[in-house]
Formats: structure tokens, sequence, C-alpha cells
């Protein structure tokens, strides 16, 4: 982490939103989903989101060796979107505490705030965690 990264911290992210990441895209496999309303899912919100989260820190690391993965997200999905709008996230890094990140997160579409709230990530060594990976996979086996 360089010393450049500080809370008050803010980055705006944009994004078209698809017809591939409305709620019948997010479990194809699953029929409950495939018979909802076409509009951007949640899942793929709290992605959005997190992608806002990733894009204001990167510059600050030490990337691709140091990432971050989140660890937390507590959000409202406040309104729908439909395919063809654009989402705009705006976040801030509001809290350091060691290798924990807290941001704040809002989103609009334009027309209304379809997100807000807090997330959390944590900062990681690439090729360490790579490693509790394996080693969790050779447990498992």
């Amino acid at each position: 982490m360089k010393d450049s990264l500080k809370v008050g911290l803010t980055y705006q992210h944009s994004y078209l939103v698809p017809p591939s990441k409305t709620v019948p895209s997010l479990y194809p496999e699953a029929p409950e989903f495939i018979v909802m309303p076409e509009v951007f899912a949640t899942g793929f919100m709290v992605g959005f989101l997190e992608w806002a989260c990733i894009k204001a820190i990167n510059p600050h690391l030490d990337w691709p060796r140091e990432q971050t993965v989140g660890t937390h997200i507590d959000v409202t999905h406040q309104a729908a979107t439909p395919p063809g709008l654009t989402v705009t996230a705006n976040v801030e890094l509001v809290a350091i505490d060691g290798k924990k990140l807290v941001f704040s997160v809002e989103a609009h579409d334009g027309v209304d705030v379809i997100a807000k709230g807090r997330h959390e990530r944590y900062l990681i060594d690439r090729a360490k965690f790579d490693e509790r990976l394996r080693q969790k996979m050779i447990k498992a086996a």
C-alpha cells in the first residue's frame, strides 16, 4: 500500500447496463430467476460497486502484487434500473484499519438513487492468497 492511499479518496465510475446484467441472467439455470423482471440485478449491482472501489484504490497499491478482496457489503437496492441506462457509482474511502479499507458507496441511474451503503475490502498479497487457496484445495481433496 502506497502512502498516497488516504481516507477521503473519492472516485466516480459509470457503466451502461446491458441485458446480460439483469436478473434473468444472474443464474440462468434457475427458473425462478428466468421469469423475473429484466432489471439490473442486485448481485451485479454489488459487483459494480466493488469494481468502483477497486478502481479507486488500485493506483495506490503495488498492483497486481497487492490486491483487495471484498469482505463485507451493506447496501440498499432501492430502485430498479432497466438495461440501457447508465449507472454511476460514487465511492469514498472513509476508513483504513490496518489492511481493512472501508468505503461509503452510492449509485444512481440518472433518474433515481439506486443504492446506498458501506463496503469493506481487505488488502492481500496475491501470491500468499493463492497459496492459501492451494492449501485449502489440498485439504478439501
